[in-house]
């Protein structure tokens, strides 16, 4: 009886085990999944992304704006944002950053493909 029992539970642990083992491919920018940018088209620093940073993250000393300590500090230059780029990346995949806001997928996908292309001052 207990094999017979074992026989049919292993199934649907095993299916169990298998569900949860795949990522959902509705989730690309969660940081876990690979984003496919070649279907992002808006990831240029000076007209995409630089835009959102400013009106998004650099917007006071508070935040990352000019004079701030928080985390890499202020978010004003090329040069800054591409030094911090692992950590924007960490902070905009995971949604914890813009902390009073919130990102769209659109804005989010374009620092993301800027940052995984090469974050290239363009």
């Amino acid at each position: 009886m207990k094999q017979q029992r074992f026989i049919l539970v292993l199934p649907l642990i095993t299916f169990f085990l298998y569900a949860c083992s795949k990522e959902s491919n509705g989730s690309n920018n969660s940081g876990g999944g690979a984003l496919d940018c070649s279907a992002v088209v808006n990831k240029n620093f000076a007209a995409d992304v630089n835009p959102i940073i400013q009106s998004s993250c650099a917007t006071t000393s508070s935040c990352h704006g000019s004079g701030s300590v928080n985390g890499p500090g202020a978010l004003t230059s090329f040069t800054a944002i591409f030094n911090s780029r692992n950590s924007i990346r960490s902070a905009v995949s995971s949604g914890s950053m813009p902390k009073n806001s919130s990102l769209s997928t659109a804005q989010k996908n374009s620092i993301l493909c800027w940052i995984d292309s090469g974050a290239s001052d363009n």
